[in-house]
C-alpha cells in the first residue's frame, strides 16, 4: 500500500513519505523530511526539513514542526501544537544584517516511543518528551518530560503519571 497524498499537498521530492502513510490538504513536508509507515498528516500540517518521524504517528490539523525535531514510533500530536528549534530568536544580528542559516545553531525537540502532546502545546527549543509521556492541551514545555509524566500548565509541570493508555497510574 502507498502513501497517499492530498493533490493540494506541497511534498518535497527528496522528502521520503512511508508506506500507508496519509498527507491531507495543504501539509507541507520539506526536503529530507523522514515519514514513518502508517502515518496521518492532517490539514496544513507544517514538517521542517529533516524531520525525522517514526510509524504510526498522528499529527493534527495545523501542527508545526521544526527542524532538529524526532518523533519516535506512535507519537500522537494534537492540533495547533509547536515543536520549537531556535533558543534565541532573532529576525537580525547585532550588527542589524538578516539572520542566515549559519547564524543559529538547531536545538530540536525529541518526543519518545508512544507520548502524546495535546492541542496548542508549545514544545521549547531542545526538550524531551518522554516515552509515553502526556503533555496536557495547551501547555507550555521548557523542561524535559519523564517517561510516562502526566504534565500540563504554564509552565508544564508533573502532576502524576500515566500508563500506556493514557490512564493515571496508582501512586502507591
Amino acid at each position: 500500500m502507498s502513501a497517499r497524498i492530498h493533490p493540494s499537498a506541497e511534498v518535497h521530492t527528496l522528502a521520503k513519505i512511508g508506506e500507508g502513510s496519509q498527507v491531507w490538504h495543504q501539509a507541507q513536508i520539506r526536503e529530507r523530511a523522514e515519514l514513518g509507515d502508517n502515518c496521518i498528516v492532517g490539514k496544513n500540517v507544517y514538517v521542517d526539513f529533516e524531520v525525522c518521524i517514526g510509524n504510526n504517528c498522528k499529527l493534527q490539523n495545523n501542527v508545526s514542526i521544526f527542524h532538529g525535531a524526532r518523533l519516535e514510533d506512535g507519537v500522537f500530536v494534537g492540533p495547533h501544537a509547536v515543536l520549537l528549534n531556535d533558543k534565541l530568536p532573532r529576525a537580525i544580528n547585532p550588527d542589524g544584517t538578516p539572520k542566515s542559516a549559519a547564524d543559529w545553531i538547531v536545538s530540536g525537540v525529541t518526543v519518545g516511543y508512544g507520548a502524546s502532546i495535546g492541542g496548542r502545546a508549545v514544545i521549547l527549543p531542545g526538550v524531551t518528551i518522554g516515552r509515553w509521556a502526556m503533555v496536557g492541551a495547551g501547555a507550555v514545555v521548557t523542561k524535559d518530560v519523564p517517561d510516562n509524566a502526566l504534565v500540563y500548565g504554564n509552565p508544564a509541570r508533573v502532576h502524576g503519571y500515566v500508563d500506556s493508555a493514557g490512564n493515571r497510574m496508582d501512586p502507591g
